[in-house]
């Protein structure tokens, strides 16, 4: 018990760490802003210790099969890092070079017709200087980079069968707390529509965002192009969620193949131990 009380600690302080870094590293931060920040930072790192703390989880999913949420975490603390050194101007740092010609290497691969990053210049406010368009055109290429790169380790990670097997048995209760298995038909089938769902949700998210958000910054009476905070918070929620989404099409995929192999193995069973004579 103190062992995973101890666990659930250090995952909070990390989560809060994670959430506070655009505050800690961009210059200009204002005071209601940090407040803001610190707050939702504290309520998350309550929430992470609640649920790892606990026997069984109530909202976090796939609790007990890593390495998936240690995937999705890393993902944003890299695209936050990498956005807030980007946004941050300190332009004579080599790894910020480095990190202006991957995202613009990015950036201009991936801005065509259609396409999410086209959709985001396309809503930019007309008012914009051109260089913040093309440090929001480098900063989505990365966010992008980093969300398809963490997208392809875990996609490999499905393909060596390296998750969830680890020498134990899955718990669907426990690592989808939110996903009832006795109720509404069959289980394969709910995962997998469950699973193309999440799919359609993600792609949609990936185009819709950057509309949604710049109508609401609106609304608000507040330009997102014109705070480093809120432009590094922004974009990398726009990669971020439908990466969590993407992710979690591919685990319960990846579940309801377990489920029928075996399945497929307890009737075969039960037919072999059947067909021997008495």
């Amino acid at each position: 018990m103190l062992l995973r009380l101890f666990a659930a600690v250090l995952r909070a302080g990390i989560v809060v760490l994670v959430v506070c870094m655009p505050s800690l590293m961009l210059a200009g931060t204002t005071r209601e802003g940090a407040e803001l920040v610190v707050v939702l930072a504290l309520a998350l790192g309550l929430f992470t210790v609640i649920e790892y703390s606990a026997c069984y989880p109530a909202m976090i999913e796939f609790r007990d099969a890593p390495p998936f949420n240690r995937v999705r975490l890393l993902s944003l603390a890299i695209m936050l890092f990498c956005l807030s050194l980007v946004a941050g101007g300190d332009h004579g740092s080599s790894l910020v070079l480095v990190l202006n010609a991957l995202g613009i290497l990015f950036g201009q691969a991936l801005d065509f017709p259609a396409s999410p990053l086209a959709a985001l210049i396309a809503e930019l406010p007309d008012a914009a200087a051109p260089v913040s368009a093309v440090q929001v055109k480098i900063m989505a290429g990365l966010a992008i980079f980093t969300a398809l790169s963490a997208l392809c380790v875990f996609a490999i990670l499905l393909r060596t069968e390296k998750w969830p097997q680890r020498g134990q048995a899955f718990n669907v209760w426990v690592n989808l707390p939110t996903f009832d298995p006795t109720t509404g038909g069959d289980v394969i089938a709910r995962l997998n529509r469950d699973a193309h769902v999440n799919l359609l949700f993600a792609i949609a998210m990936a185009v819709l965002f950057p509309t949604i958000g710049l109508i609401v910054a609106e609304h608000l009476e507040r330009q997102i192009v014109t705070s480093a905070q809120a432009l590094v918070w922004g974009i990398a929620l726009w990669m971020f969620l439908p990466l969590s989404l993407m992710m979690r099409a591919l685990a319960m995929m990846r579940i309801a193949t377990m489920i029928r192999d075996r399945r497929a193995l307890l009737v075969a069973a039960v037919a072999q131990d059947g067909a021997q004579p008495v």
